[in-house]
Formats: C-alpha cells, sequence, structure tokens
C-alpha cells in the first residue's frame, strides 16, 4: 500500500516538498535519482525539474513524458518510514 501525494511544492536543489493523504511531509531529494540517468537525466533541467505535478488519476509525483517514481519509494524517503516488506531486498535462500 502506498499513500497520495495531496500537496507538492518544488524547492531549491532538485528537491520537493510533499504532502500525503495521511498527514505526513517530508522533503525527496531527487538528486540520487537524476544521477542515475536514463529516463531520470531529463530532470537535470531546472525547467522540466520545475514542472513536476501529482498525477490526479494515481496520486504519484510526475512530470513531462510520464517520468515518475514508485510511490513506496517516495513515501519513505520523504518521510522516513520503511520500504513495504515486498520491496525489501531479502537474504538469498541456501
Amino acid at each position: 500500500m502506498y499513500h497520495d501525494i495531496v500537496d507538492l511544492r518544488c524547492l531549491d536543489d532538485f528537491k520537493l516538498k510533499l504532502t500525503f493523504d495521511d498527514g505526513k511531509t517530508g522533503i525527496l531529494d531527487c538528486k540520487p535519482f537524476i544521477a542515475k540517468g536514463g529516463v531520470f537525466a531529463r530532470l537535470r533541467d531546472p525547467k522540466v525539474f520545475s514542472k513536476a505535478r501529482i498525477n490526479p488519476d494515481l496520486g504519484v509525483v510526475s512530470w513531462e513524458d510520464e517520468i515518475d517514481i514508485a510511490p513506496e519509494t517516495v513515501y519513505s524517503l520523504a518521510t522516513g518510514s520503511p520500504l513495504p516488506d515486498w520491496m525489501e531486498k531479502s537474504e538469498p535462500v541456501p
């Protein structure tokens, strides 16, 4: 389960201030995603990054060309909450 984003503000230095439907708030630093490149490389342009929005159908942060970050990851990083168990890396079975 994840929580919808209900408010989003772009901050300096590729950060987003987010409020979730459970009332929690937090700052998401997007620089690590941008550094990975790929589809996130487009967000290096501050003009593109500043167009972050809440997808009205999904309640997740997204950008032009439908770039988004997994909602469970966003919630965990912004609020300091643990990832859902199904997302945790498990030890290999011997």
